[in-house]
């Protein structure tokens, strides 16, 4: 799961991505309200944690932007004050949820927790498309047809969620690569390919009629096929 950290202070952001590395999330970092809005225009993140009192563009402000932009991610709000009315505001401003500084870490880990789950578009952890589905608690995939199942790789779970979750688009080889890899990742759109390819021969392993469609000059398609 990647996570987008908008935080001003520099403590707090080392901190924070410190204890969310530790519990194996990917987590990119951004100081002020601009460019934070900027990277969640990408729309490669899973939640984002935004702070309220940033530089330039408060959080209460970037939420609205990009709610106004139909961009639908999670977002818990950070702020240091606790009254009512301030948190009324964050939520109508967007926020999914909202955290009191200070706070604990196993406190933050649980909202995390909670706002994947909302995530999720079945009530079991399960995400399908066409004849397969896809545990996002085991990374196993399966045909519903025929019951076969396979256990993916982290990179090839995330490239079928990536996919499922954006179902009718076509996702070029760059969103894949900042998506799956990160910004800052050296990664090349050759790892895209070496990775489609084994996400395409699990696919075929369990015979399932979803496919994985290359559009020539742009990027990858998830396809029904004859189901």
């Amino acid at each position: 799961m990647r996570i987008l950290l908008i935080e001003d202070e520099k403590r707090m952001s080392q901190a924070l991505c410190e204890i969310l590395r530790l519990e194996k999330y990917d987590v990119d970092h951004y100081d002020n309200g601009s460019d934070g809005l900027a990277a969640i225009e990408s729309n490669i993140y899973d939640i984002i944690i935004l702070d309220v009192m940033l530089p330039g563009m408060n959080g209460y402000e970037v939420a609205k932007k990009a709610r106004s932009k139909g961009i639908s991610i999670p977002i818990l709000m950070l702020t240091a004050k606790s009254e009512l009315d301030d948190k009324v505001t964050g939520l109508d401003s967007g926020a999914d949820d909202y955290l009191t500084k200070p706070f604990m870490t196993k406190e933050l880990l649980a909202r995390l927790r909670a706002l994947g789950r909302r995530m999720q578009n079945s009530a079991d952890g399960v995400l399908s498309y066409g004849d397969i589905a896809l545990d996002t608690n085991t990374l196993t995939l399966s045909c519903t047809v025929n019951g076969q199942s396979v256990r993916l790789s982290e990179k090839e779970y995330r490239i079928l969620e990536y996919l499922i979750a954006n179902s009718g688009q076509i996702l070029t080889r760059e969103q894949l690569a900042v998506k799956i890899w990160g910004f800052e990742s050296d990664a090349e759109y050759n790892n895209v390919e070496v990775y489609m390819s084994f996400t395409r021969k699990k696919l075929a392993f369990v015979e399932a009629k979803t496919e994985i469609k290359a559009v020539r000059g742009i990027g990858y398609e998830l396809r029904c096929g004859d189901v």
